[in-house]
């Protein structure tokens, strides 16, 4: 998808890093939390979760690194009346899934009568095998601390949740639900959040290009955007509907993660997967200024530094090593000089 130019100083990867990795001496905190694939994939059949799971291990090995998270659905894929049995087979593909799988469920809401049986058969089962758990619905931060619970009763509690934002209320709620330590994520629900409005929010506001114009979804997006990085928290965009348009499936992408701040998006298609990556992905003369400036950065153990004129210290790095974060969940082939930081080091892939 991206070709290598590896245009950036000979690698000096393993120098600077006395105070340890270049994440956890620039970003603090923010690295346990900060990063996650782009693009987080949803199916709830069977046949196209396992499709799901392939696809992920197929794209992981043309990259390098997972790309894209598969969420195995409850709320929308269960039968109504099979949710236990739902429930068992999320369980069981989680549990059964490539020891390199990034593998999340989505649980009915809190206040569904399955929510109980979800976590305690999906995480009770497989909680050592999932990412994350996915809440839907989350009204305010009371849902998160049931959530918590019910996480705690299955032997899960380590699990981080990631909570859809879907009404008014919630978004009044979203900086409150960003600031709790279990919350990893916060996603928006546009079709739920346009249907709370009681008809007051027109049908054509749940389109590719109405979502970005029509005011009270656009102030929703930025709220859930804005709650997330004041937490450290990743901001996750809503879907596009029309999965057979890949134009305005990139347009949506690439204006979530150039204007409203977005870091992550779902996909409920897997030909959506690929658009995504692309729209977050930095361009490849963004790559290599990073590289550059955070291996100069590096061989002065992260004291100021005087590149082509212009002065870099640890907040101008901060921003240049996210750039290389980026470029590595989204697929690209970094280059030389900053690479080891990405295959040496243990902690690069993790959330």
């Amino acid at each position: 998808m991206h070709p290598a130019q590896e245009s950036a100083p000979t690698s000096v990867a393993m120098r600077g890093n006395a105070g340890g990795h270049p994440r956890d001496v620039l970003l603090g905190a923010q690295a346990q939390t900060g990063f996650l694939p782009a693009c987080d994939h949803y199916s709830g059949v069977e046949a196209r979760m396992r499709k799901s799971l392939q696809l992920q291990a197929e794209m992981t090995q043309e990259f390098g690194t997972c790309v894209f998270d598969v969420t195995l659905d409850c709320e929308d894929g269960a039968p109504v009346g099979a949710e236990a049995a739902h429930a068992r087979l999320v369980a069981a593909l989680a549990r059964d899934a490539a020891p390199q799988a990034r593998v999340v469920a989505r649980v009915h809401p809190v206040d569904h009568p399955a929510f109980a049986n979800d976590v305690a058969t999906i995480a009770g089962e497989a909680g050592h095998r999932l990412c994350h758990l996915m809440i839907p619905k989350v009204e305010s931060i009371d849902d998160v601390l049931v959530a918590e619970k019910a996480l705690q009763r299955a032997s899960a509690g380590h699990l981080p949740l990631h909570v859809l934002i879907e009404s008014p209320r919630a978004v009044y709620q979203a900086f409150e639900i960003a600031a709790h330590p279990r919350v990893q994520s916060l996603s928006f629900g546009l079709m739920d959040f346009v249907s709370a409005h009681g008809g007051a929010i027109p049908a054509e506001a749940m389109t590719s290009a109405g979502q970005f114009s029509h005011p009270l979804v656009l102030r929703a997006k930025l709220e859930i955007a804005a709650a997330c990085h004041a937490y450290g928290k990743v901001p996750a965009h809503c879907v596009v509907t029309e999965f057979s348009d890949m134009a305005a499936m990139k347009a949506a992408a690439t204006r979530a993660a150039r204007e409203l701040g977005y870091t992550r998006m779902w996909s409920i298609h897997p030909a959506q997967i690929r658009p995504i990556l692309e729209a977050f992905a930095p361009t490849q003369d963004d790559v290599d200024h990073a590289a550059k400036i955070i291996a100069a950065a590096a061989g002065a153990d992260w004291a100021p530094i005087n590149m082509d004129g212009v002065l870099h210290d640890r907040a101008s790095y901060r921003y240049y090593w996210q750039v290389l974060e980026r470029a590595h969940r989204t697929g690209f082939f970094l280059p030389e000089a900053v690479r080891a930081w990405f295959t040496l080091s243990a902690s690069a892939d993790a959330p």
